[in-house]
């Protein structure tokens, strides 16, 4: 009990002398020991990954989840050390709607058959939105919370210490200062009382050497635990590697959950293009391409549409368009969405803005319609334009 009653006492007390140490350094009464340039550079570059690191640890999780209160509930059973709960996605729970207002209406109807089909292509997109959150949360959000939770901590911890030795630091100094100041005023009161100021004279001497032995001690501690906190902040270089990794593997899940919904709509699309009572060429493209600037990277990267030379039926693929005659009537005007660029000598290049003439031949894939542009005629996508007459 005497040895908690000593400790908790010295404790106390080196609380305090830190306490004012740190009260007079902020009223400009004491003198503060500072830190070189680099050590000050490396602590702001450490607050600054901190803090833009839980901005974008926090936004990932609203883009993965957008509802507040399923993250708030993840969040408490990750506390808890609780398996979280496996929840139905958006798309999952439109598909089962879809599914059961087909059953009820009618799964033999072209309604009824459309909401079928669009309903396996929700649950296709919902699956792929599932693997995506599965990924990124593995691949990038555990990083960045690990950083956070395990490695932050320790430099926040080692910068706290590194704080409390530089109090203590300083302390020492003052404390050696106003010993050696009263020393000097002992000794210039010394031929007035000799035997006093003598015995004051030795005590300052003592009390001199044992500032200047605390003062090594502190230094030294300081010392030492200002080169611990330097190599963990000098770490925040690698961390910015690890992060580095792991956002291209955020990037590299991300492209593949959109090509996936790229190819399920485009499938989705091509099908309800084959079912008696559908509309097809909307003013609205169902799959606009990846890039409407590049159209050659957006289709080394995504499914690309096949020619309408592949699709077409054996008598067609080998008619010259260019003897084919537009139909005395079903001819509109259409407006080019994106530029497109031709696969193939019977397929039209196209140009965004641009008007041209369009109609449809017998026969002809519901996807692909006929274009005219002055003398040159050729196949375009359907998606690719916006008919308007």
């Amino acid at each position: 009990m005497d040895f908690n009653m000593k400790k908790l006492a010295s404790d106390a007390g080196i609380f305090f002398t830190r306490a004012v140490q740190f009260t007079e350094e902020k009223f400009g009464q004491a003198e503060k020991t500072e830190l070189d340039a680099h050590f000050e550079n490396l602590l702001a570059r450490a607050d600054s990954t901190k803090n833009w690191t839980e901005k974008i640890l926090r936004q990932t999780e609203v883009l993965l989840q957008p509802n507040p209160s399923a993250r708030v509930e993840e969040f408490l059973y990750e506390k808890l050390d609780r398996k979280v709960p496996s929840r139905v996605t958006n798309g999952e729970l439109l598909a089962q709607y879809m599914a059961d207002a087909a059953s009820e209406l009618g799964p033999t109807t072209p309604y009824g058959k459309t909401l079928i089909k669009v309903a396996e292509a929700e649950k296709q997109l919902g699956a792929a939105e599932r693997d995506f959150i599965h990924t990124a949360s593995i691949s990038f959000l555990t990083p960045l919370r690990n950083f956070l939770e395990g490695d932050w901590k320790t430099i926040s911890k080692e910068r706290r210490l590194l704080q409390n030795r530089r109090l203590d630091l300083d302390a020492c100094k003052a404390r050696l200062k106003k010993a050696k100041a009263a020393e000097a005023k002992a000794t210039e009161t010394r031929p007035r009382n000799y035997i006093l100021s003598a015995s004051a004279s030795a005590l300052w001497n003592d009390e001199v050497d044992k500032a200047e032995q605390e003062l090594r001690v502190a230094q030294t501690e300081f010392d030492r635990q200002a080169e611990v906190t330097r190599l963990l902040l000098e770490g925040i270089s690698s961390t910015h590697v690890n992060h580095l990794r792991c956002l291209h593997e955020f990037v590299k899940s991300q492209t593949t959950y959109y090509a996936q919904c790229y190819r399920h709509m485009l499938d989705l699309q091509k099908q309800l293009g084959r079912f008696p009572g559908t509309f097809v060429g909307t003013t609205e493209p169902a799959s606009p391409p990846l890039s409407s600037t590049s159209p050659t990277t957006a289709a080394a990267t995504m499914p690309v549409v096949p020619s309408v030379a592949s699709l077409a039926p054996p008598g067609e693929a080998s008619l010259c368009l260019e003897e084919v005659a537009p139909p005395a009537s079903g001819t509109r005007k259409a407006r080019v969405l994106y530029d497109y660029e031709a696969a193939d000598s019977s397929e039209l290049a196209l140009l965004a803005d641009e008007l041209i003439t369009v109609y449809s031949l017998p026969g002809m894939d519901p996807d692909w319609l006929i274009g005219e542009r002055g003398n040159k005629k050729g196949k375009v996508p359907v998606t690719y334009l916006e008919l308007l007459s």
